[in-house]
């Protein structure tokens, strides 16, 4: 008897914990993992394929060169979207890269500062990030390419403070991925993408003609 009601008891401490969504007569009818499915299964098997094909470490590797050799941050002043001549500048060093590698996907993400509300700012940020890509895209950056304009408003402060935080409002251009059914990728050639000057530069260039009339072969 002691068995039964301590099964019992278990059996609806389990029932409690379950969603409304998954009560009802219906519920074990569900395709198996429906139940426990939060919605980040596929991006878990998106992540692995990835990681297992090769793309998401090459994917990092990039965003490092990109961080190296590229200002990925430009700031904004207070309650404003506006590009500042500093901006412009280091989006046009930003655009530069980027069309060096037209096989790949570009992200910018837009924040502010914690002054305001939460809607409020994700709209600001929103608001700087779409500033940011329109400029991208007047260079002559492909709009396909920047893959998503993301708000995260004051989430994700640099500096914790309830005043006006300048390094707070800010864009940030990230790797985000390659462009699918480009010949690069679809080949796999992730490393010759992401180190493309240094394969490049020692490979033999021809056609340059020496003193002599004949053309010569150089390498660097």
């Amino acid at each position: 008897m002691t068995k039964f009601v301590t099964a019992s008891i278990i059996g609806c401490a389990i029932l409690a914990g379950c969603t409304d969504a998954q009560r009802g007569p219906d519920m074990f009818d569900l395709e198996a993992g429906a139940m426990v499915d939060g919605g980040s299964f596929g991006g878990a098997t998106m992540h692995n394929a990835l990681v297992q094909t090769g793309q998401q470490d090459f994917v990092v590797s990039l965003n490092r060169r990109f961080e190296a050799e590229v200002p990925t941050t430009i700031n904004f002043d207070f309650n404003s979207a506006r590009l500042g001549a500093e901006a412009q500048r280091i989006l046009t060093e930003q655009a530069y890269f980027i069309q060096q590698f037209p096989e790949v996907h570009f992200r910018v993400y837009g924040h502010t500062d914690l002054v305001g509300s939460d809607s409020y700012n994700k709209e600001l940020g929103l608001a700087r990030a779409n500033a940011a890509v329109a400029y991208l895209i007047s260079l002559g950056v492909d709009r396909s390419r920047l893959e998503a304009v993301v708000s995260f408003g004051e989430e994700q402060p640099l500096i914790v403070t309830e005043g006006r935080e300048r390094a707070n409002r800010r864009t940030v251009t990230e790797v985000s991925g390659f462009v699918s059914g480009n010949g690069m990728v679809l080949n796999g050639k992730y490393a010759q993408i992401v180190f493309r000057e240094y394969v490049e530069s020692a490979v033999p260039r021809t056609g340059l003609v020496g003193i002599s009339g004949s053309e010569v072969s150089t390498t660097n």
